[in-house]
C-alpha cells in the first residue's frame, strides 16, 4: 500500500467471485481474498467454510482513491452480488456467504449506511437488504490457492457458470471503469 491508497475489505458470498470482479477495475492496485469477522485466530479454508469459526469469505481492496472512489467500489460491490440473501449467494450457504461492509473509518461507515439506505428508500431490490455493516477486524489473507481463483482457473465448472457470468455483467454496465 502507498500513501495515495486506502483499504476496503467486503465480504458478498464466495470470494473468488468477488476478487474476480475487483481485479477488473481501474483503480484497483491489490485484491486479496481472506477471511474476516470470525472468533478463531489464523483460521483455514477448511474451518471458515464449515461455519463453525464465524468467519466471512472477503476480499481486502487496495485501491488509490484518486482513480476510484470509495462509493464507487460500493456501487459495484452491491451490484454483483445479491445483498438480500441471509447467508448466502446463489448454491453456497452458510454465515461465510454472508454478506457484509468491513469499514476502517468512520467515513467508509457513513457512505456505506447511507448508500444502503438509498437503496432501500429507491428500491433497488425486491427484498430487504440484509447486508451487515461492521468495524474491520483482523484480516486473515486465504491460502495461496485461492489467490487470483477464477482467472488461473476460468475452464472449471464453478467458474464458468457462477463467476464468468458476474464479469460479463461488469463489462456490460461498468466498461469505462475497467482497465485496459
Amino acid at each position: 500500500m502507498t500513501e495515495n491508497s486506502e483499504i476496503a475489505t467486503f465480504a458478498g458470498g464466495c470470494f473468488w467471485c468477488t476478487e474476480a470482479v475487483f481485479l477488473e477495475l481501474k483503480g484497483v492496485e491489490k485484491v486479496l481474498p481472506g477471511y474476516i469477522g470470525g472468533t478463531v485466530k489464523n483460521p483455514a479454508y477448511r474451518e471458515v467454510s464449515n461455519g463453525t469459526t464465524g468467519h466471512a469469505e472477503a476480499i481486502q481492496i487496495t485501491f488509490n482513491p484518486k482513480l476510484i472512489s470509495y462509493g464507487e467500489l460500493l456501487e459495484i460491490f452491491f451490484a454483483t452480488h445479491d445483498p438480500t440473501t441471509l447467508n448466502r449467494q446463489g448454491n453456497d450457504v452458510g454465515t461465510q456467504f454472508r454478506s457484509e461492509v468491513f469499514y476502517y473509518n468512520e467515513e467508509q461507515k457513513k457512505l456505506t449506511e447511507d448508500y444502503i439506505g438509498l437503496m432501500t428508500l429507491e428500491k433497488t431490490f425486491k427484498n430487504p437488504i440484509v447486508t451487515k455493516v461492521s468495524p474491520a477486524s483482523i484480516f486473515y489473507e486465504a491460502e495461496d490457492y485461492h489467490q487470483n481463483y477464477y482467472n488461473l482457473n476460468k475452464t472449471q465448472s464453478y467458474c464458468t457458470y457462477v463467476i464468468t457470468p458476474k464479469i460479463e455483467k461488469l463489462k456490460k454496465n461498468y466498461t469505462e471503469k475497467l482497465k485496459n
